[in-house]
């Protein structure tokens, strides 16, 4: 019912959070957008398997949403980092009804794209954020099909957290994502391992 549609690398500037991402896998990120419900923007890599990467951050042109901001990014601070992942799911009320603890159905839309996504009321995802933030597509060709591809491809994605085992008997009765992997570690956090036109590369 999960499947692995993004990862997004969180900055305090989207021009950090891009920069960071270039350096590490060598490729430009394309223009993406702006969410004004959440007061964010973004760039995007297309990757390898229909996936792709979002650099997001506060935009600071943006009005202060009437909500918490997703992915916890009115908390953030620090260096830039992957920090997110996202699943997409064909029902998110019936993926819901099995996993609460995701949040409440949002519909948004820019230009042709139209989904519907799960957020918590505060904005802060369980685990420490290492949950999957969830996804219901309802345009045909998601971004993860529409982007050109960069020559990356991730390999292998490691959530780490001292309690993985908790939240991987949580997800993985329900995931379809083979380089998804849970790794008990004493800090919360991502790692992605790519293969690139550079070699291999590590993102975290």
């Amino acid at each position: 019912m999960l499947e692995l549609d993004h990862i997004a690398v969180l900055g305090e500037t989207l021009a950090e959070a891009v920069s960071h991402t270039e350096a590490t896998l060598g490729a430009p990120l394309l223009p993406g957008g702006e969410h004004p419900d959440f007061g964010t923007h973004n760039q995007l890599l297309g990757l390898d398997d229909g996936l792709y990467l979002e650099a997001i951050a506060v935009d600071p042109a943006a009005a202060t949403p009437a909500r918490a901001r997703w992915f916890g990014l009115d908390q953030f601070s620090g260096p830039p980092r992957l920090d997110k992942w996202v699943c997409r799911v064909p029902d998110l009320d019936r993926a819901l009804a099995l996993l609460p603890m995701a949040g409440e159905a949002v519909s948004l839309s820019r230009g042709s794209l139209r989904w519907r996504m799960a957020v918590p009321r505060d904005g802060i995802l369980p685990f420490a954020g290492m949950f999957p933030a969830l996804i219901e597509w309802q345009s045909p060709v998601p971004p993860g099909l529409a982007l050109p591809a960069s020559g990356a491809r991730l390999d292998r994605l490691s959530v780490a957290h001292p309690e993985a085992e908790a939240l991987a008997a949580l997800l993985v009765p329900h995931l379809t994502a083979p380089v998804v992997e849970f790794v008990t570690e004493a800090v919360p956090a991502l790692r992605g391992s790519f293969t690139t036109p550079r070699g291999i590369r590590v993102l975290q």
